[in-house]
């Protein structure tokens, strides 16, 4: 499972890095914002992208709605410390596969993304 972690915290990349590495997932890429993210999953074709929310440059649901244009298929996990309703639904509705709430640890992050292997 080829995944692309985007987040604009390298500390928060590293940490999911690590933890996708540590259960068999291959990290193909990182982008620390939403025009880098595009970019990236053209080049990279992930099966699984995990996407914050809060970035500069391009927000992680501008760039959910990029990526879902490109590739209604694409696969998008959405990761943020915004855990508002509103948030979580606008997410859905742009074409979220799901939603993790920060600060995670690593037992959420992977039954989050476990049922898209």
């Amino acid at each position: 499972m080829k995944v692309l972690i985007v987040d604009d915290a390298l500390f928060i990349r590293l940490t999911l890095k690590n933890m996708l590495e540590n259960n068999g997932y291959q990290v193909v890429g990182e982008a620390a914002n939403g025009s880098e993210a595009i970019l990236k999953y053209n080049e990279l074709k992930p099966n699984l992208v995990t996407m914050d929310i809060t970035m500069p440059q391009m927000d992680g649901i501008t760039a959910l709605k990029a990526i879902k244009r490109m590739d209604p298929n694409a696969k998008v996990v959405m990761i943020s410390a915004l855990g508002q309703e509103s948030t979580v639904k606008e997410a859905i509705i742009s074409g979220a596969n799901g939603f993790i709430v920060k600060p995670f640890v690593e037992e959420q992050v992977i039954r989050g993304l476990s049922k898209f292997n």
